[in-house]
């Protein structure tokens, strides 16, 4: 329906359930599925690891999941007031979680200029990493693709790989430190530019243009999963790789190291804490079952991960087959996966354009799916704050317009020669496992004791009809907050600077930058809440209950309307007989 110019608009539902479970898929399942869980996986114990990462999934991660869900439907609010609607002294985990949210905004998005830059050189005659006889090359380059090509032990260890050198001399021009920001790369500028664009027009009329896009970018990536995992499995080595991929190793789970990555991997992998699936949440009718949503939609997450790791390593397989050296050789993460090991596999099998093209097209399409998504979080957060104000016609727009560009302008130092020193510290520090942990510990804590697991459990059942299992409320109340603890204060424990290619150490000031990116979203929680119980008025203890007690203007579930209507009869009840009483006082 359209609206008068300066009319304040609707907030708006989906406008069916597929898009729902689409948005929340494409969101949840990202470049972490494709490039940490295979990773991380193959090096804590193989199918060993599966089993801290299912104990945490099982009480950490569903049972959060179906929480934020449930918050954002219950209340129809985005990731910040929707806290206030539950629990007011909390405000700050939905703060903490959207400035995590503009952190991954600002750098996450480099990854897909980076893949964008691949894409194009592509669908060359020749991929330019698959050969030393480029520009960019040196004398210690090697093209590990070459045909019967035999490296003694010597010259592996003094030669650097083609795909190595195109990425760090030819796409990153890497400086010789952060201290070096050097020159801008403009063609990557550009690149970015693109997809600035491109995610732009992807969330401009809030749920009304998301909705239908990803139908294609939250499908697509599958379709390009599997053919790059049937390719993948018909190739000689493959099962080598997928063998080394899941070979359980169950000594590793004596091994704190292991539960500490498991954790973190269920937050990042579900989302966890910063807010989006509230927000996704929030545009569902109040009667969808979000309870079986839940369940689905983390099965489908993890699901993913296992998959992706078949098609990862089969391939890392056949690369390592093809090089006579281990495995354990060739397998990264992260970016030196999607930018180096792959791409050079890619380059030693046949029609080696067609399978780069697949594989950079699905990276694009995982990780564009989730940065829109997330700019959406961070839009429909504000303008729920500021409704009167953000919802009029032309408005969305034009502040969607100034976040991006905002963002992109903080963004100008990812894409100088020094520029992947500084993805690093927002990677390492601003985005961290260890931030997202201790704000699952407070949203946990917040629900499950000050608003009341009990009074969840009743909104949930008010909304699907059907009442979730005890067990979930034991993980919300106990189990959820204790496990993320325990995961964050290793993680702080085994603390160690952040380095680059093992060789180059930061300086101290870069390591404080990073602490102060990590401590600028942890310290809003508790800040919050102090500056809200100083401001307050009354007792300490006045305060305490106001700003823990919900709004009233939060839905009645059933059983609230019931025991209001029976206390309403009671008071007129009582009111009949003291009429009654008086009437025949008077009347004597």
């Amino acid at each position: 329906m359209k609206t008068m110019k300066g009319q304040i608009e609707e907030r708006g539902y989906w406008e069916s359930k597929v898009e729902f479970i689409l948005a929340v898929a494409g969101y949840v399942v990202g470049l972490g599925n494709v490039w940490r869980f295979p990773y991380l996986c193959y090096k804590y114990g193989g199918g060993a690891f599966l089993i801290p990462y299912l104990l945490f999934g099982a009480t950490c991660g569903v049972p959060l999941f179906l929480l934020e869900s449930a918050m954002g439907q219950y209340t129809q609010e985005g990731g910040i007031t929707c806290w206030r609607r539950f629990c007011p002294l909390a405000e700050g985990i939905g703060y903490a979680g959207q400035v995590i949210q503009v952190y991954g905004c600002m750098y996450y998005i480099v990854i897909l200029a980076w893949a964008l830059f691949y894409l194009i050189f592509s669908f060359s005659s020749q991929l330019p990493w698959a050969s030393c006889d480029n520009p960019w090359n040196t004398d210690n380059c090697v093209n590990l693709a070459a045909k019967n090509l035999t490296l003694n032990w010597t010259t592996r260890i003094n030669s650097t790989p083609a795909a190595t050198e195109f990425w760090e001399r030819r796409v990153l021009a890497l400086s010789g430190g952060i201290e070096e920001v050097g020159n801008i790369n403009w063609e990557i500028l550009l690149c970015l530019i693109v997809m600035w664009i491109v995610c732009y027009f992807c969330i401009w009329k809030g749920v009304r243009s998301t909705g239908k896009v990803v139908y294609f970018t939250a499908t697509f990536p599958y379709v390009m999963l599997l053919v790059l995992l049937v390719r993948g499995l018909t190739l000689p080595g493959a099962l080598e790789g997928v063998v080394f991929y899941l070979y359980p190793q169950p000594a590793h789970l004596a091994d704190l190291q292991v539960w500490m990555e498991a954790a973190s991997q269920i937050v990042f992998s579900y989302s966890l804490s910063v807010g989006t699936v509230t927000v996704l949440s929030s545009y569902n009718r109040y009667s969808n079952n979000c309870y079986r949503d839940c369940f689905w939609l983390c099965l489908l997450n993890s699901g993913t991960s296992l998959v992706a790791g078949f098609a990862v390593f089969s391939v890392l397989g056949f690369m390592a087959h093809q090089q006579g050296v281990p495995i354990d050789e060739v397998a990264e993460s992260g970016p030196g996966l999607a930018f180096i090991a792959y791409p050079q596999a890619v380059a030693m099998m046949p029609f080696p354009q067609l399978w780069a093209v697949c594989f950079f097209i699905m990276i694009i399409l995982l990780g564009i799916d989730t940065h829109f998504v997330a700019m959406e979080s961070i839009i429909t957060s504000v303008t729920d704050m500021f409704p009167n104000v953000l919802r009029r016609s032309g408005r969305r727009e034009l502040f969607l317009l100034f976040f991006c560009l905002s963002c992109f302008v903080g963004q100008i130092f990812l894409v100088t020669e020094g520029g992947m020193y500084v993805f690093q510290l927002f990677d390492n520090y601003a985005c961290s496992g260890a931030c997202l942990l201790i704000l699952c510990v407070f949203e946990s804590l917040a629900m499950g004791w000050i608003f009341g697991a009990k009074k969840m459990f009743d909104a949930i059942e008010d909304m699907t009809s059907s009442r979730p299992n005890c067990l979930i409320m034991l993980c919300w109340k106990y189990l959820t907050p204790l496990g993320f603890l325990v995961a964050f204060i290793f993680s702080v424990m085994e603390y160690q600077p952040l380095t680059f290619n093992r060789w180059y150490v930061y300086p101290d000031w870069a390591y404080a930058l990073g602490w102060l990116m990590a401590l600028s979203s942890i310290l809003l929680v508790p800040g919050w809440a102090m500056g809200r119980l100083l401001a307050g008025k009354g007792s300490l203890k006045q305060r305490w209950l106001q700003l823990c007690n919900p709004d009233t203007n939060l839905p009645l579930t059933n059983k609230q309307r019931a025991g209001k209507k029976e206390t309403d009869l009671t008071t007129q009840g009582k009111e009949l007989v003291r009429l009654t009483v008086e009437e025949h006082e008077n009347g004597q």
